[in-house]
């Protein structure tokens, strides 16, 4: 709940700075401000704590100052901060799309009626924003039930702290599968709990006439205050970490650098996370359909089924993975199409979220139009609805790819013999405590982030 309720308040004033007012350097605030979505919850916790821990780089900087030791920042606070810091992305962009999407003709009416831009945002812009802060909103709760990487280097004891350490201590996995089993049913109540929030209302144009985009709104007096809060908040959350992981790289003591096994790892993490974004966006679109167009129990209980993964702990799902391939499948295990299922199991909530969120905002009445001109339902959601929600569709896309191209647990346990990604490269290393030695993967891994985030975020 902390750590949601903090990622939705920095996520909307950045999604409305960067969507619709005349913020400089606008296009450069919405990449920084997308990328710490691209850093492992491992490397960006070890990067805080190195940094603002008691013995980090801050304390060296601070002790010619007189101070001696900075307070701990381990436990609740630094998981906490830790976690926000790299999940509001997941809020911020969706937020974004929807406020991009939004008619401006609502505001102008509500404007036109003498109410002033506050109250035009709390009572027309807003509440058009719910979904997209509600699939965000869950995705962050979902990301934060099942992240093992921060809370375990931050030493917040955690479902997905406990059931690991069940898992490496002891021959009987029984302890392990009940705590897995908890986090399940707590995952299912909060999933119920978001479904009961939904509200029912229309939330697309119903007036005739080309929709076109919002005016930009002038900040005046508050363009300072502006730069200054998305400055702070790209410093913390992306400024910091890369400073970090430069400093690494500058104490590394070998330096000796193997360029070969980064540049297998970089391509095998194009590749699995490449094929499983694709395939997580195709199957969003029927799943979103489904659940928007059709509302029935069951369409219902086929879009909670696709957020079970999400909220799993990586290490559970591999397990259920590896004992179907040793039992089942024997053909399947440790190949490269089970890790790519994977990955779309634990992942498939991010695209189904943001395209669920742009049907919503597309009226009904297009798709009843071109039924009535003969076209069958497959064609109608070909040729209709699949363009129309398409930005969503890649916005949901790169979600999954950003976040699959970074994930550890599934990978180590399902990727085949010798299959190196540059998640499992900077594990590696930093496990062992060559924290350098990880610094150069992880850049690498911000640069093959970048490009996909840029394309999302800053094409206008």
């Amino acid at each position: 709940m902390a750590v949601t309720t903090a990622a939705i308040a920095i996520a909307l004033p950045l999604a409305w700075l960067t969507a619709r007012t005349d913020l400089p350097g606008r296009r450069l605030w919405t990449v920084a401000a997308a990328l710490p979505l691209v850093i492992p919850s491992y490397i960006g916790a070890y990067a805080i704590l190195s940094a603002l821990g008691p013995a980090g780089l801050a304390q060296d900087l601070l002790e010619p100052l007189g101070v001696r030791r900075l307070p701990s920042i381990a436990g609740f606070a630094g998981a906490w901060l830790t976690l926000t810091l790299f999940t509001y992305p997941f809020v911020l962009l969706p937020v974004r799309a929807a406020l991009r999407r939004l008619d401006p003709q609502l505001e102008e009416a509500a404007l036109g009626m003498g109410r002033s831009r506050t109250e035009v945002f709390r009572t027309v812009v807003l509440p058009h924003l719910v979904p997209a802060i509600g699939a965000g909103a869950l995705l962050v709760v979902l990301y934060v039930l099942s992240d093992f990487g921060a809370v375990s280097i931050m030493r917040f004891e955690s479902f997905t702290t406990a059931i690991y350490t069940l898992y490496r201590a002891s021959f009987d996995r029984v302890g392990a599968a009940s705590l897995a089993t908890v986090l399940t049913a707590l995952m299912l109540v909060v999933l119920w709990l978001e479904s009961r929030s939904r509200r029912r209302g229309a939330l697309y144009r119903s007036a005739p006439g080309t929709a076109r985009r919002a005016q930009t709104v002038p900040l005046r007096g508050w363009r300072w205050p502006a730069l200054a809060f998305c400055a702070t908040i790209s410093a913390l959350a992306l400024a910091l970490p890369i400073g970090v992981l430069a400093y690494w790289s500058l104490q590394s003591v070998s330096g000796d650098v193997p360029w070969g096994e980064i540049a297998a790892a970089t391509g095998h993490s194009l590749l699995v996370s490449g094929l499983a974004a694709l395939l997580a966006a195709l199957c969003s679109i029927p799943i979103a359909v489904l659940a928007v167009r059709f509302r029935s129990p069951f369409s219902a209980a086929v879009e909670r089924l696709s957020y079970t993964g999400h909220a799993l702990p990586g290490i559970v799902v591999a397990l259920a993975l590896v004992f179907f391939g040793t039992r089942v499948a024997a053909g399947l295990y440790q190949t490269l199409a089970m890790l790519v299922f994977a990955f779309v199991v634990l992942f498939l909530p991010l695209a189904v979220g943001v395209t669920r969120a742009s049907l919503l905002q597309v009226s009904p009445r297009i798709e009843e139009a071109a039924r009535s001109l003969g076209r069958g339902p497959f064609e109608v959601l070909r040729t209709v609805t699949a363009p129309l929600i398409s930005s969503g569709t890649v916005a949901g896309a790169a979600l999954v790819f950003l976040t699959a191209v970074k994930e550890l647990p599934a990978t180590l346990i399902l990727a085949p013999i010798g299959f190196e990604t540059l998640a499992t490269e900077i594990w590696k290393a930093t496990s062992v405590g060559f924290f350098e030695r990880g610094a150069v993967p992880s850049l690498v891994l911000l640069a093959i982030s970048a490009l996909p985030l840029y394309l999302l975020t800053a094409r206008d």
